[in-house]
């Protein structure tokens, strides 16, 4: 055996302090990391290059009109007179109808796909309801046109007769007039047969977010709920409907920056009508993504700058509706809401 005095000295410069952790990723993990920043801030880009090039093209108009370009309602190029309050006004009455009637079928299918349908068939239907997405808004602008709205004037001329009495029901015209012909006329073109048409291509985007929330509601509570005596509907309406408020929200809102940009459907419905009006029934109104379709062809420079003013302010309210959507949605997936 050795002696003590013969012992290995101890080195004395090894420090004492915990060895630092590096670990390196695989060649795969780093080129998929630095592959997905490339591509967001590649995104950020293209749509921080759209809103300055907007910004920058909507000084001229702006510097001549000044805030008198917000609150005129004429578009009378020739006089020198531009606004977009008319406008924005139209943009929200055709967004507000689509979301009326998009909301109940967006939240129904979501909640029959999601709980009630057959597993077998719940594939199926997501991917029909999803097929409604691609649909070109060409399509459903024809759709809304020619079918839809000899119909659709009829529901908008019994509206005026029995609920005539609230201003968003009201129409310039008399409900019992003879002449249906006449009669009829009023009731086309209008905010609401655009918003009947635009609904339709917003159900996807609002069903697609709400069945994702509904389907990520928590296994245990549902079950807890059912143990307790719950019926079906009773679970539905204690746990899933409370954990998916907030995606409720979130495919909502996104719905709605959708149903504000909409155009080609539009543009094949309405009568343009540069008037502030609530009266949704009536024949004739605008939007903003209309007046830009419908006006860029015979723009002069002058009208050029006012377009692209105006959708610089559709960008910033879009930008701003899908950005709140975002949120809502992302902070919804917690449950921190669900309650038995």
């Amino acid at each position: 055996m050795l002696a003590a005095t013969d012992a290995a000295p101890v080195p004395t410069d090894v420090s004492d302090a915990p060895r630092q952790l590096a670990p390196s990723l695989a060649l795969t993990d780093r080129l998929f990391h630095n592959g997905a920043r490339v591509i967001g801030l590649t995104m950020l880009a293209i749509v921080g290059s759209i809103g300055v090039f907007l910004a920058i093209q909507s000084v001229p108009t702006l510097r001549h009109y000044g805030l008198r370009f917000f609150t005129e309602h004429e578009w009378q190029p020739r006089q020198d007179v531009l606004g977009i309050s008319a406008v924005l006004v139209g943009t929200l009455c055709v967004a507000l109808v689509a979301l009326t009637v998009a909301f109940p079928l967006a939240l129904g299918t979501a909640l029959f796909i999601s709980e009630y349908a057959p597993a077998r068939l719940r594939g199926t239907l997501v991917s029909l309801v999803d097929l409604m997405a691609a649909v070109p808004s060409i399509v459903y602008g024809m759709w809304g046109l020619f079918l839809l709205q000899p119909h659709a004037a009829e529901v908008a001329h019994w509206l005026h007769r029995n609920l005539g009495f609230l201003p968003f029901f009201a129409v310039h015209a008399d409900p019992d007039a003879p002449v249906w012909d006449w009669v009829q006329s009023q009731y086309t073109a209008s905010a609401f047969i655009a918003g009947l048409a635009v609904s339709m291509m917003v159900i996807p985007m609002a069903c697609a977010v709400m069945r994702e929330v509904f389907m990520q509601a928590p296994v245990g509570e549902r079950e807890a709920a059912l143990a307790l005596g719950s019926t079906k509907w009773g679970m539905i309406r204690t746990v899933v409907l409370p954990f998916g408020r907030g995606g409720i929200i979130g495919g909502t809102m996104l719905s709605l920056g959708r149903a504000l940009g909409e155009t080609i459907a539009v543009v094949l419905i309405i009568s343009p009508s540069f008037e502030i009006k609530a009266r949704i029934l009536e024949f004739g109104t605008t939007t903003v993504s209309s007046l830009i379709a419908g006006r860029f062809g015979e723009a002069s420079d002058a009208q050029l700058s006012a377009l692209l003013t105006a959708g610089f302010v559709l960008f910033l309210i879009t930008l701003l509706v899908n950005t709140l959507a975002s949120i809502v949605v992302n902070r919804s997936r917690s449950g921190a809401a669900t309650e038995i």
